[in-house]
């Protein structure tokens, strides 16, 4: 039991210190006044836990740090909790034995990698951890008689959680994990799982008759394969012997093209060949007459131009008389006589001399250019006859060399060469010219025409007999069963591919069975584990269950025995998925509507304190009720303060309990057995606690 609280500084306790013995305690006091900071004090010296948001929420304002200490026993040995906690964060916690009056350190702090931890001690020593003591002992506001208003499935969670079954759901949890891990590594391993036999066995058999299908299918394609084989094999005979005879139409069709061709390209060459030589008929038939005139047309010239050049002198030497004559008529025009004297030598003249009278002079003068005038003329005749004369040469000069250029020396041999003319115009006429002409009449043209006219005549022997339309339709058969052969080979390669991937799956899933049939057995084993023992609803949650509800049932009789009712014997009871309570007197079976507010109050009690026994293990045997009037009419409350009033008879059997009650209606308590009751009171410097 505790036996002493200590806080300081903590939440509005600056210091506050309280003793405890067996039996019943009251914390009375207005909302407010910090009674339920006991509970936040005994959680966290014990676990380190609260009902705060923070830690440091537990500090009293203006305070820079707080603790709470805990003292109690349990089978008469003496241990101490103590936790701090400052504004920084910092946490302090010791828990130690007391023997002899000398504390020694059992743990201290909290540092779980090195194997440390004050909270594990203590959960060692009590034999509850903080979330089982917030069910065994510690009873919050409405709670009470919650216990008995739950319905059946509510009820059944509460069990659930008392005795630890909710840990199924974790083992559960853990179990299909394991399962789904399994199943992981075996389908890794495998290719397939537990869950997948059914769809192999269905696969198999799809395979195994796919197989049986398939076999039948590719000895019928491989006849059909070989028969059409055999045909193209033949076929292809033919094909070859008359393969050579489709060249050789080619060949012949050369030929004829060839000849053909050759007989035009030679009716081209004696056709150009005559113009040829009909041009040159036409370019020397006029020579002869021009070329025999040459040696006389080049005299004819020559003394043309020796006229031509006389009549140039001719005319230079009277320009030199002209200008003579100009230049003495500038002279006689100084020279004129004046009263018959010289006008030189001033001596008497009678007359001048007629080279130096104007007059004469100018009847010269007239007279020669009268002459150069002529000259002129005359020069001007030659030059027209040597003109004539050149040109007549020149035309004699081109008609020499044109007869030279063409290599004709006298008019026989161009004669001779009109007759060529004639012969071949004759020849050209006899050649046929078509394409369709009659080949043996192009044969004549020559030698060479004969040569391909003979290899024409062998080819068309070689091919006589031949018929291409049947050629085309054998090669359009060959084709045809080629494609056909084709077909076949894409489909034994499928058919054969797929008898393969039938055989290789068939192996594959049969060897997957063999393995999967030992899993299976193993995943039934887990399954049943998983249902049976792990399962909230399974045999083993079913035993624990109704190992814990008679449990709770016998201890919660035997409370009731010691409180002052009509009920003799409660029985927790699961049907289909369902808690029930069922109460009873010494002669009949009680309904819980029936029961009267104190009555439900002491089956509520009675119930805490059986699974509060269950879940104690007879350490700490400690219940914290925090403001049980909450919620409850005066009769209730009175029938309540009624059976608390009880709790001494509880505390003082054989089984103790300590209890401490936490309540706001501290009038109630006025009429009542219960001797320890703290009054809880706000001040300015935090929470203060007298005895009352």
């Amino acid at each position: 039991m505790i036996t002493s609280i200590e806080l300081g500084d903590f939440l509005s306790h600056s210091e506050t210190k309280l003793d405890f013995e067996n039996g019943v305690t009251v914390f009375v006091g207005h909302n407010g006044a910090g009674k339920s900071s006991i509970i936040d004090a005994i959680t966290f010296a014990l676990f380190g836990k609260h009902s705060r948001k923070t830690n440091k929420g537990l500090i009293k304002r203006g305070a820079t740090q707080g603790f709470s200490k805990v003292e109690f026993t349990i089978n008469g040995k003496q241990y101490q909790a103590v936790r701090k906690i400052d504004s920084k964060g910092g946490l302090f916690a010791k828990f130690s034995k007391k023997i002899n009056g000398k504390i020694i350190e059992i743990a201290a702090g909290e540092r779980k990698q090195f194997g440390e931890s004050m909270t594990h001690e203590i959960e060692k020593t009590i034999g509850l951890d903080f979330e089982k003591l917030k069910i065994a002992s510690i009873v919050q506001q409405g709670e009470l008689d919650s216990i008995i208003k739950a319905k059946p499935k509510e009820f059944k969670e509460l069990i659930n959680a008392v005795i630890g079954i909710d840990r199924l759901d974790v083992a559960s949890i853990a179990m299909k994990e394991v399962c789904k891990n399994f199943r992981g590594n075996i389908k890794e391993k495998v290719g397939y799982d537990d869950t997948h036999i059914e769809i192999l066995r269905r696969d198999l058999e799809k395979y195994q008759i796919e197989l049986e299908e398939s076999k039948p299918q590719k000895e019928l394609l491989r006849t059909k394969h070989e028969k059409l084989q055999q045909e193209i094999t033949e076929l292809r005979i033919k094909l070859e012997e008359d393969t050579p005879k489709i060249d050789k139409i080619k060949q012949l069709e050369i030929r004829k093209q060839e000849l053909q061709a050759y007989a035009i390209e030679a009716i081209r060459e004696i056709q150009h060949e005559i113009t040829e030589k009909e041009r040159k008929i036409q370019d020397c038939e006029e020579c002869f007459q021009y070329a025999g005139l040459k040696n006389d047309l080049e005299s004819k010239v020559e003394k043309v131009y020796q006229a031509v050049e006389g009549t140039q002198n001719k005319i230079q030497e009277l320009s030199n008389q002209v200008a003579s004559l100009r230049e003495k008529q500038v002279l006689a025009a100084k020279l004129q006589l004046r009263d018959n004297k010289c006008p030189v030598c001033d001596s008497t003249v009678e007359k001048l001399n007629p080279l130096f009278q104007e007059e004469h002079l100018r009847k010269e003068l007239d007279l020669v250019q009268e002459k150069i005038v002529a000259t002129k003329k005359e020069q001007e005749m030659y030059h027209k006859k040597r003109l004539d004369f050149a040109e007549k040469l020149q035309n004699a000069r081109d008609a020499e060399a044109t007869l030279k250029a063409h290599s004709i020396n006298n008019e026989e041999e161009l004669k001779k060469i009109k007759e060529e003319i004639k012969v071949k115009k004759m020849n050209v006429q006899k050649i046929p010219a078509s394409a369709n002409s009659n080949l043996l009449e192009i044969a004549e043209i020559d030698s060479h025409s004969k040569i391909i006219f003979e290899n024409i005549l062998k080819l068309e022997e070689e091919i006589k007999g031949f018929d291409q339309i049947q050629f085309t339709n054998l090669k359009n058969s060959i084709n045809e069963k080629q494609g056909n052969l084709s077909q076949i080979d894409q489909q034994l390669g499928a058919i054969t591919e797929k008898i393969l991937t039938n055989e290789e799956q068939i192996e594959i899933i049969q060897k997957a069975l063999t393995e999967l049939k030992t899993v299976k057995e193993y995943m039934t084993q887990l399954d049943s584990i998983q249902s049976n023992i792990f399962s909230r609803d399974g045999s083993v949650a079913t035993s624990l269950r109704s190992w814990a509800l008679n449990t709770i049932s016998t201890k919660s009789s035997e409370y009731l025995t010691l409180l002052n009712t009509k009920i003799q014997r409660i029985q927790l009871s699961e049907k289909a998925r369902d808690i029930t309570i069922t109460c009873y007197s010494r002669k009949e079976v009680l309904d819980l509507e029936s029961l009267s507010g104190g009555e439900k109050v002491s089956v509520a009690l009675a119930l805490r304190l059986g699974m509060a026994k269950l879940l104690g293990a007879s350490n700490l045997n400690l219940m914290i009720l925090d403001e049980p009037t909450t919620h409850l009419d005066a009769e209730r409350k009175k029938s309540l303060v009624g059976v608390l009033s009880q709790l001494s008879n509880i505390s003082n059997s054989e089984m103790p309990m300590q209890f401490i009650i936490i309540t706001h209606d501290a009038e109630i308590f006025d009429d009542s057995t219960v001797d320890k009751i703290y009054k809880f009171e706000s001040a300015e410097k935090g929470t203060i606690v007298s005895t009352l």
